[in-house]
């Protein structure tokens, strides 16, 4: 039986993504992994960091692109994306 590979870091969620972080943070506190899978989690957590961080500033920026109206109904001051 294969082991399933793991899903690109570009389709995960944030959370998905943060889960994984602190999987491989795990990991390589532990230092019980082999050097070379050592090398290969620390650069799968780089992507995954980056996409953390990613994720964050769209979230951000998607919220600073909101204002409320009189009624306080939230209103876009810009267009957003479907995404």
């Amino acid at each position: 039986m294969t082991e399933p590979t793991a899903p690109s870091v570009e389709e995960m969620s944030f959370e998905q993504a943060m889960r994984e972080l602190e999987t491989v943070v795990g990991q390589l506190e532990r230092g019980d992994v082999a050097l070379d899978a050592s090398i290969a989690l620390y650069e799968r957590g780089a992507k995954l960091k980056k996409r953390c961080e990613d994720e964050l500033k769209r979230a951000e920026e998607k919220v600073a692109s909101l204002t409320l109206d009189a009624s306080g109904t939230p209103v876009a001051t810009q267009a957003l994306d479907a995404g």
